[in-house]
């Protein structure tokens, strides 16, 4: 594929001077023009308009500007034409910008008025040469400051045959880049043009290709304007890049690469080398290429950097302040995390008893020096004890603590947030009996599981046979051994940790609630060691009751392993980020599939460049406080390969490949549940079938015909690049969806939308209001079973004080404090939180037709959330109320700003 470089070369052989691709993509930036100037010339002049004579008739400069020098314009006739105002609405400048030795220029360029070149391009070729019209220019100038914007404004000509004016070319004439909110064209025949930017503008210095824009008004690529398709093409070849070199900051290339840069194998003083994940080996979706020089130990992994490239319009912190959660997420890992470790010198050192973790809400950890930094960043967290004294960090305590202090030890919450919890994604019915493993034998030991027909029927207090049971669909499991299993004995390597193959079995009660009956947990072979394998159950005497709770504690740890690793981190996170690339690669930003998606994009690659930076790579926050340490993204990987597909991240699909749905034309939402009370199902069908509801409108007014999806090259060449360059790994699976008719497109479209704005709120938003008190969801279990290899002194030791055995089994205290601040963030709403269905885009609010269609689906959410409040209020649906139950609310459509246990935001942002 040609690249922007050769294309732009072609053009300049081939394209007159008055052709559309305009002489600033080819002139020489900040170098003297060829014409002489003198100082007189540079100031800023008073004239409005330039006339020159041609074949004895006066004609007119089409150009209306506050300085016109150096700016040349179409020669057209004075009749007709309109007088046009453009007003730019940018950003102003942070503080750093003042700092800058480039300043003293910047501000020069805004006194003669020359902030911004604009070029506005005719959306029509010349009739009369078949090529694409000349562009008018003109200089913009800063006319006043309104809060954090300031406004340019710039004054044209436009002759009545230049046409519809369908793009504007924009140069910064700073040396600093600019971010544009938009621009609008006022005194137009057919009223304004809108031009919704959102974007950073580059400085000529750094690269004098000029930034595009496009008018809000949408073209699928057959009905783009004649005089806007060599502009559209140029435009998606300059995002593709040309694969070459290392990113720049002001860089806007989207291209991939593979997980590479998660380990650090140059780093000799610690054991941080990583497989590269994405190959045969270790599939993987694909992230955005930053071009950093490779290892020399491991010439296959790249070399990490302080700061991740991203395109520059995927990131924010300069933009959205420091309210924006990701800017302060980015404060704990780098400033307040390290001050916990002066702090906690010991790393292994647990909880010395119960009362010691309510401190954390009571008094706090001390935090040592710079607390006004602190306090500024993280003011929820970091508070102060007295006038001039040293900050404290004090955890607010979490809402499922402050309505039941107990419940965290309780069965029935236990098997409730299976449901209505932080990770509703892994209940499976069971279907199969009696409960084997597909694992080899010969390697992991017997398969069939020690969880027999007599042990369930004797559980079940003979209410049924198991066949009954099975049948009934009374039966269910949190199923983590054969996904476990092959990490144990490496896991258990690693000191301060250990891990088991895990199975948690459940039984449907009359009331529509589950009852836990029984968890195994398994250990493989290892040295001359045979597997072993013990099933626990709710006992009635002190020690049954304590080695379940022991049990229940590593089964909450691999719950929440496989919730961020997995349901989280790979199912939203991970997999949406190829999404992003290739519509960035090939939908023009004026084609209204990407003006549907680019919402729910906003930030996504971000927040994962974070993530790669501190959160998933080799000794981070995942690898150093959750199962299964240093192997954690690496069994991400394992459950990429095994378990994702993208037709099964439809909600309907995944409910129904788990058991935990069945198709019913007859039942709402075309579903019968298996459990009827499934606060995440029951709330997440609505909010599924409402985003459908939305995505269908918006499909069927651009293809009102079938034929129409499958022959947009655009649309096919970006669903091609998602399968075959974003999820190279899988790119032969036979279940990929196909796009040969609306509906095809409407169901990719729900899919992605729904990963990230429901799927990703349910199972993030509720982290610090159910891990917040970390027994409840304890992310690592650092001891074994008493029972598997009991020592004497160990096994007495348990019997004499098992609230001691718990506490040694549970994170250590640096590992919970770690954990409790960063999910304490990740679970914050910003101020300036974008919800779904909440703001309406410009693109759309110009289309009476796609505006209506918002107006129904904003009006949808809203009747979602009186129907959640009123569900809320019902003691008969015990899975989502009652006596100390956090009400069900994570999809919620709307919160205010904070930890709340609700809303949903657009995109993956946080």
């Amino acid at each position: 594929m040609m690249n922007a470089s050769s294309h732009l070369h072609r053009l300049r052989s081939t394209q007159p001077s008055s052709s559309l691709i305009p002489k600033p993509f080819f002139i020489s930036h900040g170098r003297n023009s060829s014409r002489s100037s003198s100082p007189a010339s540079l100031l800023p002049t008073r004239r409005r308009s330039s006339t020159l004579e041609f074949h004895g008739k006066q004609k007119c400069l089409s150009i209306r500007a506050s300085a016109t020098d150096h700016v040349k314009g179409v020669e057209t006739s004075k009749e007709n034409a309109s007088s046009v105002k453009a007003v730019i609405r940018a950003t102003a400048p942070g503080l750093l910008s003042d700092l800058l030795i480039t300043k003293p220029l910047d501000v020069y360029q805004d006194l003669i008025g020359k902030t911004l070149l604009l070029e506005l391009v005719s959306a029509e070729i010349d009739s009369g040469t078949g090529l694409e019209k000349g562009t008018i220019k003109g200089y913009a100038h800063k006319v006043r400051t309104e809060k954090e914007d300031v406004i340019y404004e710039s004054d044209f000509i436009v002759p009545a045959g230049f046409g519809e004016i369908g793009a504007v070319f924009v140069e910064n004439e700073h040396h600093k880049e600019m971010f544009l909110n938009n621009i609008v064209l006022d005194g137009l025949p057919n009223g304004p043009i809108h031009f919704n930017c959102s974007s950073w503008v580059h400085s000529k210095f750094d690269n004098p290709i000029k930034r595009i824009f496009f008018s809000n008004k949408s073209y699928l690529p057959k009905d783009t304007p004649t005089g806007l398709k060599k502009v559209r093409e140029t435009e998606l070849e300059n995002l593709r890049g040309d694969g070459e070199k290392e990113r720049k900051k002001f860089d806007r290339i989207y291209d991939y690469d593979t997980y590479n840069d998660l380990g650090d194998p140059d780093n000799s003083s610690e054991d941080l080398a990583r497989p590269v994940l994405g190959n045969k080996v270790h599939p993987y979706p694909r992230r955005c290429r930053t071009g950093r020089p490779r290892c020399k130990k491991d010439p296959m992994s790249e070399k990490r950097s302080s700061s991740v490239y991203v395109p520059r319009d995927e990131t924010f912190e300069d933009v959205k302040q420091l309210t924006f959660s990701t800017k302060t997420l980015k404060s704990v890992l780098h400033a307040l995390l390290p001050q916990l470790e002066v702090v906690m010198l010991n790393p292994h050192l647990g909880f010395p008893h119960f009362t010691a973790i309510d401190t954390l809400f009571q008094e706090g950890v001390p935090v040592p020096k710079d607390k006004n930094f602190f306090q500024l960043i993280i003011p929820r967290l970091v508070k102060t004890i007295t006038d001039g004294g040293d900050g404290v960090l004090l955890f607010e305590t979490p809402q499922m603590i402050e309505r039941d202090k107990f419940s965290w030890f309780r069965d029935e919450e236990f098997s409730r947030q299976t449901l209505a919890g932080l990770n509703p994604f892994s209940l499976e019915l069971v279907t199969e009996w009696p409960i084997k493993s597909k694992l080899d034998p010969e390697i992991y030991g017997p398969p069939e599981s020690l969880i027999t027909t007599e042990l369930v029927e004797k559980e079940i207090r003979g209410a049924m046979t198991i066949d009954e049971a099975l049948k009934q669909k009374k039966m269910f499991m949190l199923d983590y051994h054969d996904l476990l299993l092959p990490y144990v004995n490496k896991v258990r390597e690693i000191e301060g940790t250990t891990l088991y193959g895990s199975r948690t079995l459940f039984f449907l009660t009359m009331d529509g609630t589950l009852r836990p009956l029984a968890i195994e947990l398994t250990r493989p072979p290892v040295g001359d060691k045979p597997q072993w394998k013990q099933v626990f159950t709710p006992g009635w005497d002190g020690t049954s009751c304590w080695l379940w709770r022991l049990a229940k504690a590593h089964v909450c740890a691999h719950d929440a392993g496989y919730h961020q690793l997995v349901v989280h981190w790979l199912r939203t996170h991970c997999c949406t980020e190829p999404y992003i690339i290739a519509a960035n690669r090939q939908l023009s930003a004026m084609h209204p599939i990407y003006r549907l998606l680019h919402p729910h994009f906003r930030y996504t690659m971000e927040i994962n460049a974070l993530a790669r930076e501190s959160l998933i790579n080799a000794g981070g926050i995942i690898e150093s406080c959750f199962s299964p340490g240093k192997y954690a993204i690496e069994l991400s990987s394992a459950a990429y390969d095994q378990l994702w597909r993208f037709d099964m991240e439809a909600l309907p699909a995944d409910l129904i490949r788990r058991g935990m749905a069945v198709e019913d034309p007859t039942a709402e939402h075309g579903l019968k549940l298996s459990i009827e009370d499934y606060p995440f199902a029951n709330d997440g069908l609505i909010l599924w079938d409402t985003i459908k509801q939305w995505v269908r409108d918006y499909v069927n007014h651009y293809y009102p015909d079938q034929s129409l999806v499958e022959s947009d090259e655009e649309l096919q060449d970006w669903w091609t690049e998602v399968r075959t360059k974003g999820h190279a790994d899988k790119k032969d699976e036979p279940w990929w969806p196909v796009l040969k008719t609306p509906e095809d497109l409407v169901n990719v479209l729900t899919t992605i939308i729904w990963v990230a704005a429901g799927h990703h709120a349910a199972v993030n938003f509720g982290q610090y209001v159910y891990a917040g008190y970390f027994p409840n969801r304890p992310t690592m279990a650092r001891t074994n079973m008493p029972t598997e290899d009991p020592v004497d002194e160990e096994f007495k030791n348990f019997l004499h004080k098992p609230e001691f055995a718990m506490l040694k089994c549970f994170p250590s205290q640096i590992q919970a404090t770690k954990v409790m601040a960063v999910l304490d963030v990740l679970s914050n709403h910003s101020p300036d939180e974008e919800y779904l269905g909440d703001q309406m885009e410009p693109s759309w609010a110009e289309n009476p037709v796609i505006k209506a269609a918002f107006e129904r689906f904003n009006g949808r959410l809203k009747e979602l959330e009186g129907t959640i409040d009123e569900r809320n209020t019902n003691l008969n649906l015990k899975n989502r109320t009652g006596a100390g139950v956090v009400p069900y609310e994570l999809l919620k459509p709307l919160s205010k700003p904070g930890v709340t246990g609700m809303g949903v935001p657009n995109s993956i942002s946080i």
